[in-house]
């Protein structure tokens, strides 16, 4: 399987070098180079690809709400591209739908991967790492931005509110099923469950939930 690949940077340069180095892998073709965000909505939108690499500063329209079109649009996952590593700017890209997060130094070989690893439906940041950016970011702006309704959860099961909260504190399969005694296959159906019925894209986007509702409070230790 040939995995699809738009490039969006307003800077000619790093585009086409990101372009040469994902278009002469086996496995992942390159189908459109653009230089801004709305751009890359619209080739994205024509062309269906599997992964977006996104800059987050990009003029017409910026990387981070690019992300939250495509996100919101369909089936095509994004990575954001930056020089500035900011807890902010991570968090707003893991709100916005990005699956991964990668500084424009990133080596040869780790932009490969991260493109096969979204493509292949995972995140690129852990979860226990999301959790630390989204409880430093949700403390520090809590005042400011209004809380996500936590019956948004009354779908859940008890046991897939559970697994919810496992999920937000950056626990592992094996980890959740130890807390709850199940089996490690029985945590990926809950898991399964959890991100369909509040649709959510992955497991960072979970954490992000957990929060927001209110399932877990900025500042509860990982293991309580």
């Amino acid at each position: 399987m040939t995995i699809r690949v738009v490039v969006a940077d307003d800077q000619e340069l790093v585009r086409s070098g990101f372009a040469m180095i994902l278009d002469v892998q086996e496995d992942i073709e390159v189908v459109a180079e653009v230089g801004d965000g709305a751009a890359a909505v619209e080739a994205v939108d024509r062309l269906s690809p599997d992964v977006a690499l996104l800059d987050i500063r990009m003029p017409v329209l910026d990387g981070i709400e690019a992300c939250r079109t495509i996100s919101g649009r369909g089936a095509c996952r994004t990575v954001m591209l930056t020089t500035f590593d900011s807890d902010e700017y991570v968090y707003e890209a893991l709100h916005a739908g990005a699956s991964g997060f990668l500084l424009k130094d990133v080596r040869r070989d780790d932009l490969v991967h991260a493109v096969r690893v979204v493509a292949a439906g995972e995140s690129l940041l852990a979860p226990s790492v999301a959790r630390r950016l989204i409880e430093e970011y949700t403390a520090a702006t809590a005042s400011a931005r209004p809380a996500l309704a936590a019956d948004r959860l009354e779908v859940l099961t008890a046991r897939e509110r559970q697994t919810l909260l496992h999920l937000g504190r950056g626990l592992s399969n094996a980890e959740i099923a130890a807390a709850l005694v199940v089996s490690e296959h029985t945590v990926k159906s809950h898991v399964g469950n959890v991100l369909a019925k509040l649709g959510l894209r992955d497991r960072i986007q979970a954490v992000i939930c957990a929060y927001e509702t209110g399932l877990i409070a900025a500042g509860t230790p990982a293991g309580e």
